[in-house]
């Protein structure tokens, strides 16, 4: 299974938000839509990464004045990117070894989508199940002559 077949399932929705936005507005967006995770675009591409990682950062550093702290003062710049044809099991490396929650995925200079690790948890246990189902399949309609031999 690749990235780009995850996407697929998962949807095109895609989050963004500005640079000069405030850490309020982020907030606001990511409780509103229920997503960890924006993309920071600026000049049509993008420029960082803000997760709720960022922002709890940001909260404990910047007191009070939290909220009003720019996007870009706050967010991941030049975040690690994953392509739609990597492969599902290196991918699940990768996240793993520089723990990261969320990957935006990039064909060229394009962002595809964002990939969470819950997504991921999510298609391996779906492509579980099916080939657990395939192969039960299989056992049940074995020909009769073949499971006489042996």
């Amino acid at each position: 299974m690749q990235v780009s077949e995850i996407l697929a399932v998962k949807g095109q929705a895609l989050f963004t938000i500005a640079p000069n936005k405030t850490l309020a507005d982020a907030v606001a967006v990511m409780t509103g839509q229920d997503v960890g995770s924006l993309v920071v675009f600026e000049g049509g591409r993008m420029v960082g990464m803000l997760t709720f990682r960022e922002v709890l950062k940001a909260v404990q550093q910047g007191g009070a004045a939290w909220g009003s702290l720019a996007i870009s003062d706050v967010m991941l710049r030049e975040p690690m990117t994953a392509g739609p044809e990597m492969e599902v099991d290196e991918l699940r490396r990768f996240m793993v070894e520089h723990h990261m929650r969320y990957l935006p995925v990039m064909d060229g200079g394009t962002l595809m989508g964002v990939i969470s690790f819950h997504d991921v948890a999510k298609a391996v246990l779906e492509e579980q199940s099916f080939e657990n189902r395939m192969l039960k399949a299989y056992i049940r309609d074995w020909p009769a002559e073949e499971a006489g031999k042996g």
